[in-house]
């Protein structure tokens, strides 16, 4: 064993979910280490669009979006520089009934919880974005709270933090070997082996395998989601818009002027895939123009490609495995990034304590998954 190098928590992945507990159990005064098989946000995080919403339909989501917003509201304090946070609010639109009735059972359990959330009518809606073309449209959730901060720089902060208290990061080195004799022992591909008596599984998509190796089977299920940013724009929207039609979009403008946005494709696209594809150019342009008319002459920059990893029912799993000391967090359903601060924080409390500090049954890895969060 003398020739292992040892650390209290081995956390995988490094993206926002892994530096997010990571930070906060640095905080507690824990010896880590951070594996990852590429690069920091490699997996999803840095392919991500920013977007912040407390707009979720269970109450768990809800308080930890809450709590995110804070965290993310302190980062330019914290890290000492600007993470391009801005709460230019979530606008969900409504174009059929059904989605009506989604928006105020939700507003409901959401106002409960302390969300300033409100339906607006078309008129209401045109009101707040005039560029948007409200034709069919029968209502919008609204919270002005809601909003968007640059994933870029979040990472960076996590990042400095950790490397100022001397944690150790292992860099294009992924696991390709897991074992339990008594303490957990991980080896890398560069062969460099590390001990330690508690791991954390936050490898977004390829967390399954990872659990493979342990004789766990997680339902977990990658798939691709393409992206795309135009040019930079005078201000247009302030707000996040969220279509909900099945051939919708959403989309929002970065303080720096560019717009970014992406689709959900019906039928889904499974597997970890990062290739893009010329038929998402072609329709999101369709699609982003067809709600704001006056976006028909901005210029596209790049387009990309990374992975949601779902769970059957939206929500991801936040907890320790069968295995002791094993803990999960993954399956973020797309939602990583503004679940990151709020999840890694409390993750780190029950790593470091053995006990919750929060009610997180809803993310329990042993749960039914027959529920549905209705707002993905």
């Amino acid at each position: 064993m003398s020739n292992k190098t040892t650390c209290d928590v081995a956390i995988i992945g490094a993206g926002i979910i892994g530096l997010a507990t990571a930070y906060y159990l640095s905080k507690k005064g824990m010896k880590l280490a951070i594996i990852e098989k590429n690069y920091i946000g490699s997996g999803s995080t840095l392919r991500c669009i920013g977007g912040i919403r407390q707009q979720f339909s269970t109450p768990t989501s809800i308080r930890v979006m809450k709590e995110s917003v804070s965290l993310f509201a302190q980062m330019k304090e914290e890290f000492g520089f600007s993470v391009d946070f801005h709460q230019g609010g979530y606008l969900l639109l409504a174009h059929d009934e059904q989605f009506v009735e989604v928006f105020k059972s939700n507003i409901q359990i959401q106002r409960q919880e302390g969300v300033n959330v409100s339906l607006l009518t078309p008129e209401e809606t045109k009101d707040l974005v005039p560029e948007l073309n409200i034709a069919g449209l029968l209502a919008a959730a609204y919270c002005p709270d809601d909003g968007q901060a640059y994933p870029f720089l979040v990472l960076k902060g996590y990042k400095q933090k950790l490397d100022a208290k001397r944690q150790a990061f292992y860099l294009h080195n992924p696991v390709t070997k897991i074992e339990k004799p008594k303490n957990f022992i991980l080896t890398l591909q560069d062969g460099c082996q590390l001990e330690a008596p508690k791991v954390v599984l936050s490898a977004g998509p390829w967390t399954r395998e990872l659990a493979q190796q342990m004789g766990l089977d997680l339902p977990l299920y990658p798939e691709r989601h393409e992206a795309l940013v135009t040019e930079r724009i005078p201000k247009i929207i302030d707000p996040m818009l969220v279509d909900y039609r099945q051939d919708g979009c959403y989309f929002h403008q970065y303080l720096s002027g560019h717009i970014v946005g992406c689709y959900t494709p019906y039928p889904n696209f499974p597997g970890i895939c990062h290739e893009a594809s010329l038929e998402f150019l072609r329709e999101m342009g369709k699609r982003m123009i067809r709600l704001v008319p006056a976006l028909e002459k901005a210029t596209i920059l790049r387009q990309w490609a990374g992975c949601y990893t779902m769970t059957p029912d939206g929500s991801p799993i936040v907890d320790e495995s069968p295995i002791s000391n094993l803990y999960i967090a993954s399956g973020m359903s797309g939602h990583g990034f503004m679940f990151g601060p709020g999840i890694g924080r409390h993750l780190a409390h029950f790593i470091a304590e053995e006990k919750w500090d929060v009610d997180f049954r809803e993310f329990a890895i042993d749960r039914a998954f027959k529920g549905k969060e209705s707002l993905k």
